[in-house]
């Protein structure tokens, strides 16, 4: 009896197009990623008239970690030691970027505070190759190169001038380089979900010490304010939770450099909901800057993958 075209397919043939398909369903997770934060920092803007920065950061990132445990409780049973520093180390990482991106914002402009943040796309690549000796290929540099102009005419407005802010964002850029670099290395061996529960329980620890230190006692009654709960909630498990294990899962697939433009576009759809729901202006140079953005994202797609196949390196 012969085969039929339904037939299924061999194993090895079934991982094979499974494999084709990894890299863009990573991207396009990523992307997923930059979309829900784009509408967080409309969220974030909003409560952060309520709640100090780094309460804030401590509640969506407890949120987060509790809704890991929750959802994921017995894949979590199997933690392993790497993983349980791999993830440590890039919650401490996640936790120094966004504090310092926050502060940063209190004594500089938000595009400045915007363009410097994403100057990761030009960091990551070099701090890869002093890491890992691997020389970034000149499609991911020339992407680069196109995103930081992009960003460039979504963000600035002319302002030329240093503020300590701007030392404060690139203080934030150089370690979200970094948590995308260790994401690289920590995710060829380790599994995505028990790294984010652990990037989110660390990234929590670290600001409730810091906010404790720093801000004073955290009035409750803040929480009866119309809306509140409703955006930590959303700020907990869609930006925090759903994001970084998205994120965590996609560069398991995705270089480092390739997904630092990706979630550039954080710059592009934060553009596109403050122009829905604060009012903000649409101009030519931003709609420029967003094709810059759109051509680098492409260009990088395009860039055959440095990352080593994940099954084969079991």
């Amino acid at each position: 009896m012969t085969a039929g075209p339904l037939t299924a397919l061999r194993p090895a043939d079934a991982a094979a197009r499974l494999r084709r398909f990894q890299k863009p369903a990573a991207s396009a997770g990523l992307l997923l990623v930059t979309l829900i934060w784009g509408s967080a920092f409309v969220v974030m803007k909003t409560s952060m008239d309520h709640i100090p920065p780094t309460y804030l950061l401590a509640c969506r990132f407890s949120v987060a970690a509790l809704g890991m445990a929750a959802f994921f409780f017995r894949q979590l049973r199997a933690m392993t030691r790497s993983e349980l520093l791999g993830g440590a180390a890039a919650g401490v990482f996640l936790f120094i970027s966004y504090y310092f991106q926050t502060y940063g914002l209190k004594y500089t402009t938000a595009g400045k505070n915007a363009f410097i943040t994403t100057f990761y796309v030009m960091i990551v690549p070099f701090l890869s190759w002093a890491l890992t000796r691997v020389r970034p290929r000149a499609r991911h540099l020339a992407a680069a190169f196109l995103a930081l102009a992009g960003l460039a005419l979504l963000s600035l407005n002319g302002d030329r001038t240093v503020q300590s802010g701007d030392v404060l964002t690139l203080i934030c850029s150089f370690c979200f380089a970094a948590h995308m670099v260790l994401l690289e290395r920590i995710t060829e061996n380790g599994n995505p979900v028990r790294l984010t529960a652990v990037q989110m329980a660390s990234a929590a620890l670290c600001a409730w010490a810091v906010a404790a230190a720093t801000e004073g006692t955290l009035d409750l009654r803040i929480f009866r304010e119309a809306g509140m709960l409703s955006s930590i909630l959303y700020l907990g498990l869609f930006s925090s939770m759903l994001c970084f294990l998205l994120q965590t899962a996609g560069q398991k697939y995705v270089s480092a450099s390739a997904a630092s433009i990706l979630l550039s576009f954080e710059s592009v759809f934060g553009m596109a909901f403050s122009v829905l729901f604060l009012d903000e202006r649409l101009t030519a140079r931003m709609l420029c800057g967003c094709a810059l953005m759109f051509a680098a994202a492409v260009l990088a797609e395009l860039t055959p993958s440095e990352k080593p196949d994940p099954e084969k390196s079991k």
